[in-house]
């Protein structure tokens, strides 16, 4: 082979192995759960109006928002984006809304959000990039956080992400009640949040396009398992994980249903251990009392 045959054959072997490795790198990108924006002066009441009318500006529409605890407000958003992609995937529709949360932690500001790339391989609804940008381009994006090393999209996905044996799978959604149709099923959850059965309490509603299918924000205010006692064990850290409020009831076609606490609470802490001051074994009676709640409100009885 002649020095130029042998030049030209290293160099295509050179571009096809950094091709691969790069290929690989971009296999293992680590996401973690949430995203800091920014940490703003001024007031809780500025900060709000400011990502309010930033994210509007980006061509989101708010769907609602709530104050869980004091110096905490969690924003929920949706877009023609997110609710397309919440429609083409199996139970989907739990994705269906943006949180952004705007805390006050001693006495400083932090705007955060939930990492769409996250949120998107969790829920089967890919990775969400035109959504990313746009709420980069709105709320800016300081860093990633809410676990040390993160975990890649494969690890994720549904089917595969659980905490650990024993725990559910995102499908694995618990059916609180069944009804003959899309349209009953909606008004009596509307009707059990209207009368906030134990304890619950509507935050929003996005309904999805071309679907029989609505996804509500439900906080938890009283009984077991609210949102103040679950944040006390699981938002540790410096940076807060408030934007992984609040929970969601899920309705499609006559069926109502709801992630597992087991799950959910998981997925949004992966690093949490489950012993210790601020492990799981702290929050157990959570699950159930999620279930509960949940059924209350849905006016159902508890499937066996």
């Amino acid at each position: 082979m002649s020095c130029s045959v042998m030049h030209k054959f290293l160099g295509v072997l050179l571009v096809s192995m950094v091709a691969v490795a790069s290929q690989a790198a971009a296999d293992e990108v680590r996401l973690k759960p949430f995203i800091l924006g920014s940490t703003p002066a001024g007031t809780m009441e500025q900060a709000l109006a400011a990502v309010k009318s930033s994210l509007k500006a980006q061509g989101f529409d708010e769907a609602g928002s709530y104050s869980p605890y004091a110096g905490a407000t969690v924003i929920v958003v949706t877009s023609r984006e997110l609710k397309a992609a919440a429609a083409s995937a199996r139970n989907g529709g739990f994705g269906a809304g943006q949180r952004v949360a705007v805390t006050d932690h001693k006495g400083k500001l932090q705007v955060s959000y939930v990492n769409p790339a996250y949120l998107g391989a969790a829920y089967g609804l890919a990775n969400l990039a035109t959504v990313s940008a746009k709420l980069k381009a709105a709320l800016g994006a300081v860093k990633e956080f809410g676990s040390d090393h993160g975990r890649t999209a494969e690890e994720l996905a549904p089917g595969t992400y659980h905490y650990m044996v024993g725990f559910p799978f995102f499908h694995q959604v618990d059916v609180l009640a069944k009804y003959p149709d899309y349209q009953t099923a909606l008004a009596e959850v509307e009707k059990g949040l209207a009368a906030g059965k134990a304890g619950a309490k509507k935050v929003y509603r996005i309904d999805l396009p071309d679907r029989e299918a609505s996804v509500f924000g439900v906080a938890m205010v009283t009984g077991d398992g609210t949102d103040r006692e679950m944040m006390n064990i699981l938002d540790r850290q410096e940076l807060r994980i408030t934007a992984s409020l609040p929970h969601e009831l899920l309705v499609q076609h006559g069926d109502v249903m709801s992630l597992r606490r087991g799950y959910r609470a998981t997925l949004y802490s992966p690093d949490t251990k489950m012993a210790g001051a601020h492990g799981f074994t702290k929050i157990m009676s959570v699950p159930g009392g999620t279930r509960a709640a949940f059924t209350a409100v849905a006016e159902g009885d508890p499937v066996k």
